[in-house]
């Protein structure tokens, strides 16, 4: 059986303004190389997102222009910027809990 040995190239953003939907993230972080997900995770209750999102890069290059500028400043708002160095294996993406609805 062979393990996976895909890299992953995530950040962790905190700090998102309610204002901010994953298409604005994407297009903001799309200037530091080619994004391959933006997860923002929803409340059921409220209808808003939950402040924090996940954003994947398809290069360690394009991880690392994003950490290299700071401050990160949308909306008026400082988002904190780090290296996600966790994996989220049963994270649901943003396909799949539009599929739920």
């Amino acid at each position: 059986m062979a393990t996976s040995t895909k890299k992953i190239f995530e950040l962790f953003v905190s700090k998102v303004p309610w204002t901010l939907a994953s298409k604005e993230l994407k297009e903001y972080f799309g200037q530091f190389g080619q994004v391959r997900k933006c997860l923002l995770p929803f409340d059921k209750e409220t209808g808003f997102h939950r402040g924090y999102c996940w954003v994947g890069f398809t290069s360690e290059e394009s991880l690392l222009n994003a950490l290299q500028k700071d401050p990160h400043i949308l909306e008026g708002a400082t988002l904190q910027v780090q290296r996600n160095r966790k994996v989220f294996a049963g994270q649901k993406t943003n396909k799949d809990v539009l599929e739920e609805s």
